[in-house]
């Protein structure tokens, strides 16, 4: 038998295992989600294999996020230049909330009182005031005070000169062998002193967690005869066990960032290039952007209400999954979220216990969920979703079923305008898209969302249930190295920019058959925003310029007439991903009734209302909409008017 390549995706109702062969053929399992320890979810799946031969096993996690969002990872102790200490806490200046002088950004993570001043001072042009012995033995007495977990550095200008956060590393661990020492020209070589020392924090705050959870999964995988996990960064690709330990903050958008890779993945092997994404699971709703076929990707962004300035795929995430609560505010109107039901007890209709009105119990009460349409164990109680939703409609004085749908119109609006945010402001159409919904909730809501988006097209993938799970089972792994230096463009001719990419290439792999790209972080002089722009070996400066201006022409509609600069030359290795087949089996046999099991190839339409049940997921058609089967093995699916 041939080694299988798996993806597991742990969710917050329910962990998804897909295994793909060597003929790349697809096959899935479901089990419920262990929150209080994702590894045991995890091992689960991993029984339903029944003993094959695993080759390869990628895995995304939520753990970092959650330890972000629960704020329960590690005591840090910041060491920072003296007279820079409140920078954390000074931050940006950008408020949470334009509009809501009540609202405020989460506070940083570490505390005022857990951070050290480092008497020392380097500049650009070198060093301003040297690290004496004296500064060092004063930071050692301070962190042998405080007794931190973790200690993290970030000094002035690093990025360019890390000697002072090197000998404050080396004296740290002699002077305590067993404290984590983390510093921030490991972590994030780039300019910006906020950033890096948040992303540097957020680190220390999340490694000790993370390595810990990961050396569990990996005890448990062994123990079945698994190979030890890749695990799934931010940024779309896969590291070892071992690299992802050492980058914690790297995994904050893991599992995420699985799903938009899976849909780049079905996207181009059905013919589309551009579309919004859609996962909607059990707790929350990921909306993210691919563009040319490829996800778009950040260079960072805040997770959690935290900063951390490591490329991500573009993922937004809003509180309206299937297990999102519905209630009743103050002043009496009816709101969804961001309260989840999660995996235990669940919503009503999962018969766990549960027993608050949920987005899945509306969904039930309206006839789109049935019994064939769950997976992983789970039985549904149709009496208990109804005795929910009847519940909260007495206390709003109406119909049960019109409180269903204002259940479903409110969720949908909550993820609409995410959808708008991640297209919208970067000067993106929604019309001009596809939306691509996945996950168990996202093709229930397609319809409602484009109607709100005024969108034509909706392309429902292939294993819509567990597509995170497959975009983890066949991602490459990858490898990335940033240098910062600042540099006019127009001063870098042909033989410079090779040796930027040279140097920006160094030590991060040797393997001859990874594929090799760059990108110049570029911006107009006096600019506080970068554009990642595309730079190969050969280009000259008229080639760096000239691209730059397009794409900031294209990402933001306007240029200007200033000289543009580089601040950094990012590398990127990436090997080979698993193939994978994205076909729809032989016919079977179907009646073209409100409800059908998505089991074959189908010769004629479905016309809305309709519902589809598919592995792992459900589809509604609603009134206005066409369903056509997708040779890919998904549904396609647009506005009758405009089919006909």
């Amino acid at each position: 038998m041939t080694a299988l390549s798996i993806g597991i995706d742990v969710g917050g109702t329910f962990t998804d295992l897909v295994a793909v062969d060597g003929a790349g053929t697809v096959t899935t399992y479901k089990v419920l989600s262990t929150p209080s320890d994702q590894s045991r979810g995890v091992e689960a799946s991993l029984t339903m294999l029944g003993g094959a031969p695993v080759g390869r096993f990628v895995h995304g996690t939520t753990v970092a996020t959650n330890m972000l969002l629960e704020r329960a990872g590690a005591r840090v102790a910041l060491v920072a230049t003296d007279g820079f200490t409140d920078i954390l806490h000074l931050a940006r200046q950008d408020r949470a909330s334009l509009y809501d002088l009540s609202r405020h950004h989460p506070p940083p993570l570490v505390t005022r009182d857990h951070t050290i001043g480092a008497v020392e001072r380097i500049a650009p042009e070198g060093v301003v005031m040297p690290l004496s012995d004296d500064a060092i033995g004063a930071v050692v007495d301070r962190v042998r005070m405080l007794a931190p977990d973790v200690v993290a550095i970030a000094l002035l200008h690093a990025y360019q000169d890390p000697s002072h956060e090197l000998r404050l590393r080396d004296a740290l661990h002699t002077a305590f062998p067993d404290l984590d020492v983390i510093i921030s020209s490991d972590v994030f070589p780039e300019i910006r002193e906020y950033e890096r020392t948040a992303t540097t924090v957020a680190e220390a705050y999340l490694r000790a967690g993370v390595s810990t959870y990961l050396e569990q999964l990996t005890a448990r995988a062994t123990a079945l005869g698994v190979p030890a996990p890749g695990v799934m960064t931010s940024g779309g690709g896969m590291r070892t066990v071992s690299q992802a330990a050492e980058a914690a903050a790297s995994l904050a958008l893991s599992g995420p960032a699985g799903g938009v890779v899976g849909a780049s993945a079905v996207l181009r092997a059905a013919g589309f290039a551009n579309a919004l994404t859609v996962d909607i699971g059990g707790t929350s709703a990921d909306v993210g952007l691919i563009l040319d076929g490829e996800p778009l990707v950040e260079p960072g962004g805040r997770i959690a209400g935290v900063p951390i300035a490591l490329p991500r795929v573009l993922v937004e995430t809003v509180s309206a999954g299937g297990g999102s609560i519905a209630w009743i505010d103050d002043g009496g109107a009816l709101r969804v979220g961001p309260r989840s039901a999660g995996a235990q007890p669940g919503p009503a209709a999962f018969g766990r216990g549960g027993t608050e009105p949920t987005v899945t119990d509306a969904h039930v009460v309206l006839g789109h969920i049935s019994a064939s349409a769950l997976s992983g164990g789970v039985q549904l109680d149709t009496d208990a979703a109804h005795r929910a939703i009847n519940g909260i409609a007495e206390r709003l004085g109406a119909q049960p079923e019109r409180v269903a749908h204002a259940i479903l119109d409110i969720a949908d609006a909550a993820v609409a305008r995410a959808l708008r945010r991640v297209s919208v402001e970067r000067g993106v159409s929604p019309r001009d898209c596809v939306l691509v919904p996945f996950g168990g909730g996202g093709p229930l809501h397609a319809c409602g969302l484009a109607d709100q988006l005024g969108m034509d097209t909706i392309f429902v993938p292939p294993h819509a249930g567990v597509l995170s799970a497959v975009g983890l089972a066949i991602t490459p792994e990858r490898r990335e190295r940033m240098i910062s230096f600042i540099a006019r463009a127009e001063e870098l001719d042909a033989s410079g920019i090779s040796a930027a990419l040279l140097a920006a290439a160094a030590g991060v792999s040797d393997d001859t058959e990874w594929s090799r790209t760059w990108t110049a972080r570029m911006r107009y002089v006096g600019q506080g925003h970068e554009v990642d722009v595309p730079v190969a070996d050969g280009d000259d400066a008229n080639a760096l310029s000239t691209r730059f201006e397009a794409l900031h022409q294209r990402r933001n509609g306007f240029t200007i007439a200033a000289p543009a600069e580089v601040i950094g030359i990012r590398h990127t290795a990436t090997g080979a991903g698993v193939p994978i087949a994205f076909a729809r089996s032989e016919p079977s046999a179907w009646t073209a009734t409100t409800r059908i099991d998505d089991g074959g190839t189908f010769d004629a339409s479905i016309a809305g209302p309709a519902v589809i049940t598919l592995g792992g997921a459900t589809l509604r058609i609603a009134t206005g909409w066409m369903g056509v089967p997708h040779p890919t093995g998904g549904w396609l699916l647009t506005r009758r008017e405009v089919h006909s």
